[in-house]
């Protein structure tokens, strides 16, 4: 099903977008196949190819943009991480999977959003049922489609990291901090989301 104002999350493609907080830092959204995508990202014309650009423009996979910013290599935290993807593993282990995977794929690696790009990293609830996932260190419920934050950067990207014609790609929030939200409900995103980047 392709991107567009009748999209509705379910099994099927997992999306990748990106926000920015109402103080200018910026968050990769996966949405693990059931977490919402905002209206106003939805209604905008090509937004699949938008979002295809700024993820080739994340990974440095480009044939349109050439020059990327310096990598930060500003370290990371981990925060709240999936029961169901990790299986019962702690924290460390966690962690240690991940840096294990930055040293040997660098800038491929999902640390890498973080400890290179200066991105938060949210991942949406997922599971092939209710319940059978949920963000491990977060004492609230939570819901298929949630998002929580994965990972933190040690020093935060800003809008001023990607070209010109890619930052109307970006949602924003007038409301959100993201150094501070661990979890956004699924059903409040259009709540949270309500503006693309404008100049």
């Amino acid at each position: 099903m392709s991107l567009d104002e009748q999209w509705e999350p379910g099994f099927g493609t997992i999306y990748t977008w990106l926000a920015m907080d109402r103080v200018g830092r910026i968050a990769v959204m996966v949405n693990n196949c059931f977490g919402d995508i905002p209206k106003v990202l939805l209604a905008l014309n090509g937004a699949e190819e938008m979002l295809d650009t700024l993820s080739e423009f994340m990974w440095e996979e480009s044939q349109v943009f050439r020059s990327y910013p310096p990598l930060k290599k500003c370290g990371f935290t981990v925060d709240l991480y999936s029961a169901w993807r990790w299986q019962g593993r702690d924290k460390a282990f966690v962690v240690d999977e991940l840096l294990r995977d930055l040293e040997v794929r660098g800038i491929y690696s999902e640390a890498s959003l973080a400890f290179n790009k200066g991105f938060f990293v949210y991942h949406a609830v997922e599971g092939s049922r209710e319940g059978e996932d949920f963000p491990v260190g977060f004492d609230g419920p939570t819901s298929m489609g949630d998002y929580f934050r994965f990972l933190v950067p040690g020093e935060y990207a800003s809008i001023e990291d990607f070209p010109e014609s890619l930052r109307p790609g970006v949602v924003v929030s007038q409301t959100l901090d993201f150094n501070s939200k661990q979890v956004l409900s699924g059903k409040c995103i259009n709540e949270y989301f309500c503006d693309l980047y404008r100049r």
